[in-house]
């Protein structure tokens, strides 16, 4: 397949600039995985198709303060460094800016000098590998110093930064929010366990690559960058025994899917661990544990974009797209939200 058949015309307008003030009140595309059939509702409904018996996997990772603006500290050039993934405790693999700038032996300085690096390597890719200087706890200084990594294509300053984080948020080291889980509340969460729907939490913390454009023509030569998740004993247990009694396992935004998938062995046994993943699900991909898919709408050309197509077929997921765009819903991390729906609900 070609990346231009995942190509889409989205009006700017469109793209959501601002999260809605009741984050379940946004607006839900049901999409029977049978029929095709469309449905319109608000993203609390989703309890209609929830069943006692299924599971929901979230993703609990937690997205830190990964852009560092700083200082080149020889000639004070203004740098950026962006946290992409840590490799040991003071060293990251990240994006820097200007990139003529910082290369192997250059040193930047943050903030009132708190915090500073040098450049100790860079990848094929371009990007750097960065070892940071500090006293204290990383953490708490990235917290000072860091800001939230919006997407380039939301212009507005976020209000509260806690909103570009899921209620359920826990393990720091993502650059950028499961965004799929955005829609969800405390309340909602508390009303889904009651139905007697078992919720459980997988880590996967999102890098840049996932989102990164599709460059080649042909879909199955892109390589995507490898991400870091982890899933416990407890959790592959529940989703296990979903699966062995007959219960949907519900993956909440494309990360859960791609860690529960990764995790899973040939039989579509789920295996507790943890490791990287460079999984990549276009169509043609036969998916081993997932059953239904809670996630957003995601941008023309991408590899989020082929793995909702791999699920519910390509033609079907375009033409959602293309309702979703004349009912005026709102796209991307601040969005509406899509179910596709199990086989079975359908």
């Amino acid at each position: 397949m070609k990346t231009s058949d995942f190509y889409y015309e989205l009006p700017p307008e469109l793209i959501a600039q601002d999260p809605l003030s009741d984050r379940s009140s946004s607006k839900l595309l049901v999409l029977d995985n049978d029929s095709k059939r469309i449905e319109h509702r608000i993203f609390s409904d989703v309890t209609d198709y929830l069943k006692k018996g299924d599971v929901l996997v979230l993703n609990d990772t937690k997205v830190i303060p990964a852009r560092l603006l700083g200082n080149k500290e020889d000639t004070g050039a203004a740098v950026e460094v962006f946290l992409l993934k840590r490799l040991s405790g003071d060293t990251w693999e990240t994006i820097v800016r200007p990139g003529k700038k910082l290369r192997p032996g250059a040193r930047a300085v943050f903030g009132d000098g708190r915090l500073k690096c040098e450049i100790t390597d860079s990848l094929p890719d371009g990007n750097r590998i960065v070892r940071f200087e500090f006293v204290g706890v990383f953490e708490e200084i990235l917290d000072v110093l860091g800001q939230m990594p919006l997407p380039p294509y939301i212009t507005h300053k976020l209000a509260d930064k806690n909103r570009y984080q899921t209620v359920y948020a826990k393990n720091d080291g993502s650059a950028a929010a499961p965004t799929a889980g955005l829609h969800f509340t405390n309340e909602l969460l508390a009303k889904i366990k009651g139905s007697g729907v078992d919720i459980c939490f997988v880590t996967l913390h999102v890098g840049l690559g996932t989102f990164r454009p599709v460059k080649c023509e042909d879909i199955s030569d892109h390589h995507m960058h490898s991400e870091w998740y982890s899933i416990s004993e407890d959790s592959a247990k529940l989703i296990n025994e979903a699966r062995s009694r007959g219960g949907h396992v519900i993956c909440v935004g494309t990360t859960s899917c791609r860690t529960v998938e990764s995790a899973a062995d040939e039989k579509g046994v789920v295996h507790a661990g943890s490791g990287d993943t460079d999984i990549f699900i276009y169509p043609g991909y036969r998916f081993k544990v997932l059953d239904g898919l809670i996630t957003n709408f995601h941008l023309p050309e991408s590899t989020l974009l082929m793995l909702v197509s791999a699920l519910a077929g390509k033609d079907a997921i375009m033409d959602a797209y293309k309702e979703a765009i004349e009912q005026r819903y709102r796209f991307f991390s601040f969005g509406d939200a899509m179910f596709i729906l199990p086989h079975s609900l359908c």
